[in-house]
């Protein structure tokens, strides 16, 4: 009876004692302690996510560092604390976290990525791609670590790996935009211009608005020669607003390169009147009205650009150029003799002001000006080659020559000058001296395209060294393609090689690119002679003559050929 009695106090107090008591009215519930490790780690992760998307990221490494205290081999705890150290650039703190996260779990894929991105935006891709391939490897679904390792190796000149990565990633998500236009960008860049346009077009088909895509096909057809194609791609995206500015620059500029002037203009007031460019707009705007010889109006833009800087001296001697060109010399003496002593543009604007003496038949004014220039600074090569290429225009081309050969000295590395000397040699019969100029110009230019197409020409003309005339021409066309004057002494080596299919092809391409000079028209007719098309023939030569009317030598080849033409 005892002992129940002891038995039963003891159960009592021991309910008493689990029991709980009623909270004070008005109390804040306490928050309940964690005992479990991970579950409190992953309650302090949780926060640490707050924190960085709250931009606290001090706290967050705070409460990172704590989870990791009670999780020391979590590899996921230590790549979050590497995506902040990176966010706030500390790098080497987050690459130590990165390959502590992955010593601790190889299999973890996170870490690879963030080392695959940290390396790549520190410029080492070798070890981007290291990084991202072993990404790949763990887990070949998931798509991000497929760009990044593509960008990289097509950064490290690894083409094949780069696209076979990115097809790998549109074969796993056809609808991967990036991965389309990253192909795209790679065959550009591999010069496989047409599957990349195939790779673009691709990208506008799932986003049309993918103004960049546009962009990059417009840079391809451009790499392709597909001018025409490239202006008009460019031109479907100049009225959006974002892009704008890099567009018309682009745009403007091919239109420039491919001398579609009037165009250009239109583009260039839309650039101006849309705030692009300021000055620099408005001075391609007065230089495009100079090279339409519209005059009036470049005087006009320049004067606009003057009174708001009149210290401006490129854009006085661009006005005074358009005032020479009109032919109103006094106007155009007038801006020229304004450009200041100091400045830059002072012995360009000499040069003019002793043409205009030689026009208005002032030569001994003219000669005093080149000398004054001279005296007052013996240092300027431009100088003494435009006052040699003034004594060649008034049919003194040996005093032109001895002013360079009297001054040559202080100039002997400057290929110009012994181009301007080979020219006036060539003019005064000393050609063997010409051609020993002009090699010199390439011992210190061996890229000239000039000089190498005067040898090539000079021995054309001469009738020797045929093969080696030919090997210059090539040089200067791969320098120059679209230069016709290149191209005409191309197809006449091609002609005195009496390879006249390939001279021919060079003619018409050279007559394409300018089709008013008479010299490439009658060298044209002189093939269609030799391959006797006596009709073709005199019709090249007709063309010319009427260019040239004053061309004797044509009219005498004209003759020649109707004589046997009707001797036949």
């Amino acid at each position: 009876m005892h002992m129940r009695l002891i038995i039963l106090l003891f159960l009592l107090l021991l309910t008493a004692c689990a029991g709980v008591a009623p909270a004070p009215e008005n109390s804040v519930p306490a928050v309940p302690r964690v005992h479990d490790k991970h579950s409190h780690s992953l309650y302090l992760f949780s926060r640490a996510k707050i924190a960085v998307h709250e931009g606290d990221y001090p706290t967050a490494l705070n409460l990172l560092r704590e989870a990791i205290s009670l999780e020391p081999d979590s590899a996921r705890m230590h790549t979050e604390i590497a995506d902040i150290k990176l966010k706030i650039g500390q790098i080497p703190e987050a690459l130590e976290y990165i390959n502590k996260s992955i010593a601790l779990d190889p299999t973890y894929r996170p870490p690879y990525v963030l080392g695959g991105i940290l390396m790549s935006s520190s410029g080492k891709d070798w070890e981007a791609a290291d990084y991202l391939r072993k990404a790949v490897k763990i887990d070949p679904t998931k798509e991000d670590a497929y760009l990044h390792l593509a960008l990289s190796l097509t950064r490290l000149f690894e083409y094949e790996e780069a696209v076979s990565t990115l097809k790998a990633l549109v074969k796993l998500n056809p609808d991967s935009i990036l991965g389309y236009y990253y192909l795209g960008r790679t065959y550009s860049q591999m010069k496989l211009y047409k599957d990349a346009l195939g790779y673009f077009t691709k990208v506008l088909e799932l986003r049309p608005d993918f103004d960049q895509a546009v962009i990059d096909m417009a840079a391809t057809y451009e790499a392709m020669g597909d001018y025409s194609q490239a202006i008009d791609t460019y031109r479907s995206l100049v009225d959006q607003e974002e892009q704008r500015a890099a567009v018309l620059q682009r745009l403007i500029q091919l239109l420039l390169q491919q001398r579609r002037f009037t165009e250009a203009l239109d583009y260039l007031r839309l650039a101006s009147k849309s705030g692009l460019g300021g000055q620099e707009t408005l001075r391609k705007i007065g230089l495009v009205h100079l090279e339409l010889e519209q005059f009036d109006e470049a005087i006009a833009v320049f004067g606009e650009m003057l009174e708001k800087d009149p210290s401006a001296h490129n854009i006085r001697i661009y006005r005074g150029i358009a005032y020479e060109e009109k032919g109103d010399l006094d106007n155009a003496y007038s801006e020229f003799i304004k450009v200041s002593h100091n400045s830059p543009q002072y012995f360009e604007a000499v040069s003019h002001i002793a043409l205009i003496m030689k026009e208005q038949g002032k030569i001994d004014r003219a000669i005093a000006v080149f000398n004054e220039a001279i005296n007052a600074n013996s240092g300027n090569l431009e100088l003494y080659l435009n006052f040699s290429s003034l004594y060649e225009s008034i049919d003194r081309p040996q005093a032109g020559l001895d002013i360079l050969l009297e001054n040559e000295r202080p100039f002997q590395k400057e290929p110009r000058l012994h181009f301007r000397i080979g020219v006036l040699m060539d003019k005064l019969g000393k050609r063997t001296e010409s051609i020993n100029r002009m090699k010199q110009v390439l011992l210190l230019d061996p890229k000239d395209a000039q000089a190498l197409n005067y040898l090539g020409y000079s021995y054309a003309e001469m009738g020797i060294h045929l093969d080696e005339a030919l090997n210059y021409i090539k040089q200067a066309v791969e320098i120059r393609p679209r230069d016709a004057f290149i191209l005409d002494s191309l197809g006449w080596t091609y002609f005195k090689l009496k390879r006249y299919d390939e001279a021919i092809k060079a003619l018409e391409e050279a007559i394409s690119l300018v089709d008013d000079d008479s010299t490439i028209i009658e060298h044209l007719g002189d093939v269609y002679a030799a391959r006797r098309n006596i009709k073709k023939a005199l019709k090249q030569y007709q063309k010319a003559l009427e260019l040239a009317p004053e061309r004797r030598e044509i009219v005498d080849k004209m003759h020649k050929l109707k004589g046997e033409q009707s001797e036949r």
